[in-house]
């Protein structure tokens, strides 16, 4: 049994978004087709309260990408984003959503952050992602969506340490930081993901 995750393609990530990244919506033609392809198809989406420490404008004197301290834990601080309820935070229209099985929503504890579809950021509270997919019998993650060097990133890392067998469709992601990204992409390599083509899997039967 294998399984497709798509990360965080919400509005607020796409061009346009409070949090966009450059040409993030370039990938959901690739997404879209993906689908058909996999036993199952999960997505996380980040879902914050409007009152989240991460949020640069609940810092006094802090703007955003500015780094503090939260919990013992250095994290950055971002422009408002994916507020639960707003437009910002809905998936992006030209996503297909048909084939979504279930919807795993992070980032709503106000006081920590959750960059991955498994745990919080201080890995203390679990979204219930490793849970479901082993008891559907998942063996096989491919990972896919934004951004690749955040939530793509610590996701995949967190697939590797929960035991699935772990792959990226690398041009089914988009970082923030293309050249952070192709740092994290060999890191994540020498763990034992695999990084791949979306051609690898469109051009086989399911």
């Amino acid at each position: 049994m294998n399984a497709l995750i798509i990360l965080d393609l919400q509005n607020d990530f796409t061009p346009g978004g409070s949090l966009a990244i450059e040409k993030g919506d370039t990938i959901i033609q690739v997404v879209n087709s993906l689908q058909d392809h996999f036993d199952l198809v999960v997505a996380t989406q980040d879902w914050h309260p409007g009152n989240h420490r991460s949020f640069a404008s609940n810092n006094p004197g802090k703007n955003p990408f500015d780094t503090i301290e939260i919990n013992g834990l250095s994290d950055t601080l971002w422009p408002d984003h994916c507020v639960q309820g707003s437009a910002g935070a809905d998936f992006h229209p030209g996503l297909k959503t048909k084939n979504i099985a279930a919807i795993f929503r992070k980032g709503m504890d106000p006081g920590t952050d959750s960059y991955s579809g498994f745990y919080d950021n201080d890995h203390k509270t679990s979204t219930g992602l490793a849970g479901y997919l082993k008891a559907k019998n998942v063996k096989e993650v491919f990972f896919c969506g934004l951004a690749g060097d955040i939530c793509v990133y610590y996701s995949v890392k967190d697939s590797v340490k929960e035991g699935f067998d772990t792959t990226l469709i690398e041009d089914a992601a988009m970082p923030l930081n293309m050249q952070n990204y192709t740092i994290l992409k060999k890191e994540l390599s020498e763990m034992g993901v695999s990084i791949i083509k979306s051609e690898k899997i469109l051009n086989k039967s399911k």
